[in-house]
């Protein structure tokens, strides 16, 4: 259980999540380079992101609700407002002749972008942290 200072912590709190389940899938997709048909998946970090900010910083857009007419209806599910990123299959890569399209030279260097945003992203926060610190040092030589 994390205590979160600002909205700016817990976006990149959020973001450092979305970047661990991309590093799991980029692995996943690395692992299954001679599983036959398989296919590469990916997630839209900038998406998911967008609108996990759009939630933390209270910025979205008012809704309308739908009336459920009867009690046996389904309820209505909103997949925007969703916690679970996107996921898609990143194609576009020749598939080789066992229906399987990763490429290890894709894979490997989205993993290497993810790795140094990653790391960051836990430096951006590392320093955040630091600074609060600082002021509560700085607060109490005062009293």
């Amino acid at each position: 259980m994390s205590i979160e200072v600002s909205a700016s912590q817990a976006l990149a709190a959020k973001a450092l999540d979305y970047r661990a389940v991309r590093q799991d899938m980029i692995s996943s997709n690395i692992a299954n380079a001679d599983t036959p048909y398989y296919r590469p998946r990916d997630i839209r970090f900038e998406d998911a992101l967008a609108a996990e900010s759009a939630k933390i910083l209270n910025q979205g857009t008012p809704k309308l609700q739908m009336a459920q007419t009867n009690e046996a209806h389904l309820p209505l599910t909103d997949e925007k407002s969703s916690s679970r990123a996107k996921t898609f299959f990143r194609d576009g890569h020749m598939a080789r002749n066992d229906g399987n399209s990763v490429d290890l030279d894709v894979e490997t260097t989205e993993m290497s972008k993810n790795s140094i945003m990653f790391n960051a992203l836990v430096g951006a926060m590392k320093k955040n942290s630091g600074i609060y610190k600082s002021v509560i040092d700085a607060s109490s030589k005062i009293s």
